[in-house]
Order: structure tokens, then sequence, then C-alpha cells
């Protein structure tokens, strides 16, 4: 199969589109041939060198396509079936599993970084991940939306609790996380404030539902977020910035505020002070994924058209790093979509 692989760490120019074995088939796994895989972060980190990765690596972790075969023994799934990837992948025995937070197993991975991901002609997966592709979705739209969407239902339900009448901050409201927490909160019908990187953004991000966008190049977000809430602060914050905005986000929040991170894009490390933590009865909250039936929630909206993806712009896989200079700019709105078969 082709595939867009790097044999070494470093910059985009290690990647090469080439021949790479077709993967294994496992009992209880089903092949898929990819149509499309979609970029994160996550990608940009294991090309650069994240613990945990082996080489030669083929990366991607949001995938839509159809399937080819199966290693046997699975119901319910047939050859052409039009599919998308739930991107976690668990040991589905443990007591985590079998309770339902399957993102806690102590086996978890996410699609694409320990194994082999949707960068190529064909992935394999547990039977376990496969979900049906909504009908009206593209293939590209499809691939756009599983790990970005799943993470925010469950930073925002799971983790934030999110309520009618709560003021939502979803910082990178033009990121795969951004675009998906505005349109989420929006559906418990909270008020989203979000930041973005242009004023080319700003429509855009109240075309998803968000109330009022700050240009945070031009104005200062804490600044904006007292005027605009009377001084009241923020109820949950939605974070994978990390450091460059880490103070600033715990200054922001209201009494009995949630900050609810699933990421640090900026840096690994950030200062707190904890003044404001006890004083105010704030929350800092982890949010790694989401948990399987999450994802079927989503789809649920997906379906109904209560949720949609938003693809900013689509590569042919052989331009794999292309796609990643583009993620590197900042300058999307929505997902990066690799176009593979």
């Amino acid at each position: 199969m082709k595939a867009a692989v790097f044999h070494e760490f470093g910059d985009v120019d290690k990647f090469r589109f080439e021949e790479f074995p077709d993967p294994e088939v496992k009992a209880g796994e089903v092949l898929i041939k990819v149509k499309a895989c979609a970029l994160n972060h996550l990608d940009l980190w294991q090309r650069q060198g994240l613990p945990g990765v082996t080489l030669p690596h083929i990366s991607g972790s949001d995938v839509s396509g159809i399937v080819e075969n199966s290693g046997g023994g699975i119901e319910g799934i047939k050859k052409g079936d039009e599919v998308i990837v739930s991107p976690g992948i668990s040991c589905m025995k443990c007591i985590k599993c079998l309770t339902g937070d399957d993102n806690q197993c102590s086996k978890y991975n996410i699609l694409g970084y320990r194994n082999n991901g949707g960068y190529a002609e064909y992935v394999s997966v547990p039977a376990v991940n496969i979900l049906p592709k909504p009908k009206h979705l593209s293939f590209e739209e499809a691939a756009s939306m599983p790990l970005v969407f799943l993470t925010a239902w469950h930073m925002l339900i799971g983790r934030g609790g999110v309520k009618p009448g709560d003021t939502v901050l979803v910082q990178a409201g033009g990121s795969g996380v951004g675009i998906a927490a505005i349109q989420i909160a929006k559906l418990f019908n909270a008020r989203v404030i979000t930041t973005v990187g242009s004023d080319d953004k700003i429509e855009k991000a109240k075309s998803l539902g968000a109330d009022d966008v700050i240009n945070y190049r031009k104005q200062d977000f804490e600044e904006e977020v007292k005027r605009l809430t009377d001084k009241q602060g923020i109820d949950i914050i939605i974070d994978h910035i990390g450091p460059d905005v880490w103070d600033k986000n715990i200054r922001s929040l209201a009494r009995n505020g949630r900050l609810v991170t699933c990421g640090s894009t900026s840096g690994p490390s950030a200062n707190i002070d904890l003044r404001y933590v006890f004083s105010r009865h704030l929350a800092i909250l982890g949010s790694y994924m989401g948990r399987k039936p999450e994802l079927l929630e989503v789809l649920k909206f997906v379906d109904s058209g209560k949720l949609r993806p938003v693809v900013h712009k689509v590569f042919d896989l052989k331009d794999a790093g292309k796609a990643q200079e583009e993620m590197l700019d900042r300058k999307n709105f929505g997902k990066i979509v690799l176009r593979v078969g």
C-alpha cells in the first residue's frame, strides 16, 4: 500500500510517500480502505519525537473509509460498509473498560500513536471501534469529526457538567476542539464566548453559535471577558493551549468556575496562583479523549444536523508534509484533512 511515512524524527521533510507493507488483520479486527484522514496536533508531536512512537511510523487518528475485510468472527460489519473509526483503543476487558471509562484503561492508545494510523491506503482497527459513517457527510467531513468532537463532548459534559445558563469560554475557537466545543455548548443553551487569532475567523465562529468572539491578537481576552460578563466571569473554560493563557484563564473564572484542560500546545508547564483557586472555589479538571458511548451521543446530533464538522482544507495523501505545515501556520478554521482514496 501507499503511505506517508517518517523513518526518523524531525521536520515535515522527513515524510516519505512510499510503498509500505499492508497492515496485518488479527482476530477481532477490521481492515479499512482509508478514504480520508484528518490531522491533529498529536500527529505533529509524533513526527517531532513524542515518546512511545516507534519508527518507521504512520500517523493518523481520525479515519473514514470502507470495510475491506475482517479477521473473522465479527458480526454486523461487512465488506463495503462506509465507516468511521472511534480513535480510542483499549483492552475492553479491565474494570475501567467494563464500567464505561475506556479512556482510563491502563492500555489505552489512540489510533496512529503507538501503532500505525490513517496516513495510508489501509489501516486495521478493532471491530469495536467501527461506527457507521453519517450518510449525509462526505468522507472528508466524516474524518474531521471523531477525535475533536469526542474530546469536546467529554470536556463539556463528562467533566465540566455544562448546563443551561452557563457562560462558556472556548479558547482557540477555530481549532478542531474549538469548533466542536462551540456547537456542543450551544446544544445545552450555554452562552459561548470564544477566542480567535484573526478577524476573518470572527464571523465563522459566530456561524457555529458563538455569542461573542474575541480576537486575542488585538484584544486582551481577560479584559474582554470582564467587560462581556459585567465582571462576573466564566463558568467553564475549555482550553488546550496551556501556559500562554493559563494565568488569565484562572483569573477569568467565576466563583465555582471550572477550567477543563485537554492539552498544552504552548508547552507542558504552567504556574498557578493558588489564592484564586481556594478563594473562588475553582476546579481545574483534566480531560483525556472521551468514552466510546460519548461518541455515539455525538453521532446522534450529527445525524440530526445539530452538530456539523468543519473542514478547512483538503490535501492529497502524498502532501502530508504540506498539510502539517498548514496546521503549524495556525491559519486554519476547522480541520485539515488528507484525501487518501
